[in-house]
């Protein structure tokens, strides 16, 4: 028997009926509609919750590959951690686990063709923004490349204060996320992918080879019930998703950025990251600065005294920032496992034929590991081999017990 929680933070179950699995949220709003499935719609090959960058990009992945996709948000597609992240593809940043460098690199190995897919569907390109980062570490720590001297760091970013810290650089991308949530869901829809907004899924009921999922859709100031039949179901919600039978919990981690503005001749085009902070460019003068890391539940707030340290502090690494403008201060939550590593894969072993499928727990990284998360899960719904590893990533490896 398998239960699942998810979207939710407060859930409750109904009593199963034989052979049939039931997976339902609390606090269901009042509905209008008779919550009838069209009779003309046909079952999905899939059925995604979640549509931020990691649902959407599996999305994609699977719909190439021939599948009849629906992928459902309870708010705007994107409009959660994914846009709220700073963009960096650090396949080789030295805080990063090591269990992911795997696939850190093969995710970033697909983000070319990702990004060329993208633009063939909607038209428009998404630009990478950044090509270079100087990455500052302890004298004691290994660094990816040659120590660089104080004339070759100041070419790269004028009057840097490197403190005892020593610097290389890498090359390493970035992109603005705010570019993939305003082009990526337009390439969903003109790939076919049927992406409805505003709909929360209630409740999953598993009966037999196929997964009827009961919804309710927010328009014009009325909650509608909408009911979607699909043979697999993946649950790509981030941190909202709530424990799980055989699977860790993941839970919300708050970071806070701050987008400043500069006028002037020191600029630079590179990423500046020293442990615990990071400023990424984003042209024209811009740069965001992040990142907090709090343990503050579904908290979205913003909070004067950690923006003024964020800014503080990136000014002391680069004093061009000193007088810098506060353009705008955001937050997002961060997907968390209890080991801080992704949660992929079937959500339980014991099925030998699994339909019900998750992927978050991407913690910092989601932009990062969207391409190849999405090649895994196709691979795995389609019934190969993952090319890569995913041992690690397992979401029975951290079962507490069986609900």
């Amino acid at each position: 028997m398998l239960w699942l929680t998810f979207v939710s933070l407060a859930t409750s179950y109904n009593n199963e009926k034989p052979g049939k699995r039931i997976i339902q949220t609390k606090g269901n709003p009042r509905m209008t509609g008779s919550g009838k499935q069209n009779p003309a719609e046909n079952i999905y090959d899939i059925a995604i919750v979640g549509a931020g960058i990691i649902g959407l990009s599996a999305a994609l992945a699977l719909s190439d590959a021939g599948l009849r996709v629906l992928a459902l948000d309870q708010q705007e597609a994107m409009h959660e951690a994914s846009w709220a992240a700073a963009g960096m593809l650090a396949a080789n940043d030295p805080h990063n686990p090591p269990e992911i460098h795997a696939l850190s690199l093969y995710s970033e190995s697909l983000y070319p063709a990702f990004l060329d897919r993208i633009e063939q569907l909607a038209g428009r390109a998404i630009p990478i923004r950044t090509t270079q980062t100087l990455e500052g570490l302890p004298a004691d720590h290994s660094l990816s490349g040659q120590p660089l001297t104080s004339e070759e760091i100041d070419q790269l970013a004028p009057r840097l204060n490197t403190g005892s810290l020593s610097f290389s650089l890498m090359n390493e991308r970035s992109l603005d996320p705010c570019d993939l949530t305003e082009i990526l869901p337009g390439a969903i829809r003109a790939a076919g992918i049927d992406l409805r907004d505003h709909t929360q899924v209630l409740r999953v009921e598993s009966d037999g080879p196929a997964h009827r999922l009961l919804a309710a859709r927010r328009a014009e100031g009325q909650t509608e019930e909408e009911s979607f039949t699909a043979r697999h179901v993946l649950f790509a919600t981030g941190a909202w998703i709530a424990p799980i039978a055989h699977a860790p919990a993941v839970e919300p981690r708050k970071g806070q950025l701050v987008a400043l503005k500069i006028d002037g001749p020191d600029q630079t085009e590179c990423v500046l990251r020293i442990p615990g902070l990071y400023i990424v460019p984003r042209g024209d003068g811009n740069y965001v600065v992040g990142a907090t890391l709090e343990n503050t539940g579904f908290d979205q707030s913003t909070s004067e005294p950690q923006l003024a340290d964020l800014a503080r502090r990136a000014a002391e690494l680069w004093p061009p920032l000193a007088n810098a403008e506060r353009v705008a201060a955001w937050a997002g939550l961060r997907p968390m496992a209890p080991d801080g590593l992704p949660v992929i894969g079937p959500l339980s072993r014991a099925d030998g034929n699994p339909t019900l499928w998750v992927a978050t727990g991407h913690f910092r990284n989601g932009i990062l590991l969207a391409p190849g998360t999405a090649h895994i899960v196709c691979d795995l719904i389609l019934g190969h081999t993952p090319q890569v590893n995913i041992a690690a990533f397992r979401a029975d490896r951290l079962a507490t017990s069986a609900v």
